[in-house]
């Protein structure tokens, strides 16, 4: 078989990545993959720059659709990053008979819709496992290894950097910005690090989990995003205190109203395995009908963890080229034409647990007030501190535990207790997933 014309869109992290990794590999490859696999082309922004990593090989050029648009490239790897322009040059790339290859999340939960549309009915390959877990092949596994099962929920630790944060606040005692600050200096975090602060790549990378389990269309606009700036140190001693962990999780669960599509932090009991995953790392627990949970681990970032994924979906483009496309494994796992039009739950709907802290005044009364308020709504306690207030402070933190309700009964519990005056400040609420088997 003749050796499969390999064009990059980048050569930065993931594009630099991915070239080492076939070249250093390059025999083991063509032994998977049946033929070779080689970049002749790259386009980037500089051309000086970028000479010597890409050798006399390689032809170089800062004119990206000069890559999509060339007559001999068979695959298309978009290791570009961010909306615009991939999506224009992948959907060039797609109407010109090419295979894409890409580790965007981004443009995959926002666009992939329309760009996997354009790839059935031009009978070409898009694959995107890169675009969750970094090198965790958790796409393969969802969408090939749990074919047979029909999956109840994932729940993951998809944002590395968050993690870091959350790992640093719990063993070393670090504030939120400290932590941070030291996520920036290691090259953890962008020095603008909303989008993993937030939650909102969590939830892109999310949203491609729940299309994939679910047989949905990609809904990146309905999910439920929070982001982990509003913990403390207070949170997360609380937690460890009650026997819980903090983590930025991304959850989706087939319900009978719906499907649930959140992204926000969550107090996980410190014996789960997931609880224990620490630094920059990322997991995934999926619950199939069959199965039961399994755990996906590993680097979910950094230039060669990444390029194992992208170059792993190569080698499958490379295997399925001269396939018949309707006998292909369906972009989003299920066949095109049974995609569910299951609508995202409302997150008023949503039942969990919840912890739930204030800062309220040393009275009598005051403890009685905020059970009245939950009880009136249904909501039950399952654990509770009330923490010895400091000498001369006249106010107490009250730390609760619930057990499962609605969101929307949390939601107007916690505006009636913000209404009290024997409350100070916000009440401070944060989700509770036990997550077992």
């Amino acid at each position: 078989m003749k050796p499969i014309q390999v064009g990059l869109l980048g050569l930065g992290t993931v594009g630099g990545g991915t070239l080492t990794v076939l070249r250093r590999n390059a025999a083991e490859i063509k032994r998977r993959a049946g033929c070779e696999i080689r970049v002749v082309m790259a386009a980037v922004r500089d051309l000086q720059r970028a000479q010597a990593h890409a050798g006399d090989d390689m032809q170089l050029t800062d004119d990206p659709f000069a890559v999509v648009n060339h007559p001999d490239i068979d695959i298309v790897v978009e290791a570009m990053g961010g909306e615009s322009p991939a999506r224009a040059l992948i959907l060039e790339a797609i109407a010109n008979g090419k295979h894409v290859v890409t580790a965007n999340k981004a443009l995959i939960a926002r666009h992939g819709t329309e760009i996997f549309a354009a790839a059935q009915q031009r009978g070409v390959m898009v694959a995107f496992e890169a675009a969750v877990g970094g090198g965790i092949p958790i796409i393969k596994a969802i969408r090939e290894g749990l074919t047979a099962n029909r999956i109840e929920w994932i729940a993951g630790i998809i944002n590395g950097t968050t993690n870091f944060i959350l790992t640093r606040m719990r063993d070393e005692g670090s504030s939120f910005a400290d932590a941070l600050k030291l996520a920036q200096e290691l090259g953890y975090a962008e020095a603008d690090p909303s989008f993993d602060v937030e939650g909102v790549d969590a939830a892109h990378k999310l949203t491609i989990l729940s299309a994939i389990a679910f047989g949905i269309p990609m809904q990146f606009d309905h999910a439920h995003i929070e982001g982990i700036t509003r913990l403390t140190q207070d949170d997360v001693r609380y937690a460890g205190r009650l026997g819980y962990r903090v983590k930025l999780l991304g959850i989706t669960r087939r319900t009978a109203g719906g499907i649930e599509l959140r992204v926000h932090p969550a107090l996980i009991p410190e014996r789960r395995l997931i609880a224990n995953v620490d630094g920059s790392m990322n997991a995934i627990l999926v619950k199939g009908d069959a199965v039961g949970v399994t755990l996906h681990y590993g680097a979910g970032a950094g230039a060669e963890p990444t390029a194992s994924s992208v170059v792993a979906d190569l080698v499958d483009v490379a295997r399925m080229m001269t396939s018949d496309p309707h006998s292909r494994v369906p972009h989003l796992a299920f066949q095109p034409e049974t995609l569910s039009s299951e609508p995202i739950l409302p997150m008023g709907e949503v039942r969990t647990c919840y912890y739930l802290r204030m800062r309220a005044r040393d009275e009598a009364g005051v403890l009685a007030d905020v059970t009245r308020i939950l009880a009136d709504l249904g909501i039950s306690i399952e654990a509770m501190i009330q923490q010895e207030p400091a000498s001369g402070d006249p106010l107490v933190d009250i730390v609760m535990l619930t057990h499962q309700c609605s969101e929307k009964h949390i939601d107007a519990a916690i505006d009636r207790m913000e209404a009290l005056p024997s409350l100070t400040g916000g009440v401070m609420r944060i989700r509770l997933e036990h997550l077992a088997g």
